[in-house]
């Protein structure tokens, strides 16, 4: 005890004097870095990558808390357990982060297969055409795809409010969120700032890059057609033999039992665990966003 009460004490003295003399913050052993994205920054853009960008993190969890009564309810009436429940609960409020991931991973592939396009035709906007930067980016985000047109329209307003193009390209990053458009959102940007004569070597070479990124991404999705079709049986195959097992003779008294409910909690958890290490498995690298705030 002595010991440990000289320890704090210690402790308490180093983060006094770091704080007085060092003006260090936070509890750490090194000064606290208030760059660093928060989590909340992080699930907000992780929202806004699915299209989700007026929807609120508590909402969001409050969705999950549903469905785990939800989850947690039909389990327990179909094994009259407790452990069964709370296993079938947590595995049901995983359901809006699967459902958000798959409408990321859709947004992010159209999105990755518009920008080449988009880029192309902002060449031609910013260069045959003589548009100016700002009126050829909201040309070209006037025919974007649907997915990607309310960011464009958001970050429009914001210019034609302030006529700020640094403060418009913020906007337009953090709605799109998306490694490309940071990309070409500031070559634009220093483009406009400081001017030059080669911003449509730079965009065509931006174009070719994002050809053969979406080209190797299509090839490796084609590769994994199989595989995921299989990775469905994880959850089918296991649904339909406890069903078939409730339903012959004394199935659903012996799922009552306390082996029972550990055998039946502990393949839930298998299920779901082998589920989301395939799904680790096939996940596609993801660009690093370098350019955003």
């Amino acid at each position: 005890m002595a010991l440990v009460l000289a320890l704090v004490a210690a402790y308490g003295v180093f983060l006094i004097y770091t704080a007085v003399v060092l003006h260090w913050g936070g509890l750490g052993l090194s000064p606290r870095d208030d760059r660093r994205p928060s989590r909340r920054h992080h699930s907000a853009e992780w929202l806004a990558q699915a299209g989700l960008e007026g929807v609120e993190t508590r909402e969001f969890a409050a969705v999950m808390a549903v469905l785990f009564l939800i989850g947690a309810a039909l389990s327990f009436a179909l094994f009259a357990g407790a452990l069964p429940a709370l296993v079938g609960g947590v595995f049901a409020a995983t359901f809006p982060v699967a459902s958000y991931r798959s409408r990321r991973d859709r947004r992010r592939s159209e999105a990755h297969e518009a920008w080449p396009r988009l880029i192309e035709e902002l060449r031609l906007q910013t260069g045959s055409l003589g548009r100016s930067i700002p009126q050829g980016l909201f040309e070209v985000g006037r025919r974007a795809p649907a997915e990607l047109c309310p960011a464009f329209a958001a970050a429009e307003r914001e210019w034609l409010l302030s006529t700020d193009f640094p403060r418009t390209v913020t906007v337009l990053k953090e709605r799109l969120a998306d490694a490309t458009a940071d990309a070409t959102l500031e070559t634009l940007l220093v483009a406009y700032e400081v001017g030059g004569s080669d911003l449509d070597r730079r965009l065509a070479a931006l174009v070719d890059d994002r050809v053969q990124d979406v080209q190797g991404r299509k090839d490796a999705q084609a590769r994994q057609a199989g595989v995921r079709f299989a990775r469905r049986f994880v959850l089918i195959v296991p649904l339909g033999m406890t069903l078939a097992g409730l339903s012959i003779g004394t199935g659903r008294e012996a799922y009552q039992t306390l082996g029972g409910q550990i055998a039946v909690a502990g393949g839930l958890s298998v299920v779901a665990a082998c589920w989301l290490w395939a799904g680790r498995l096939m996940k596609l690298p993801d660009e690093q966003r370098v350019f955003h705030g």
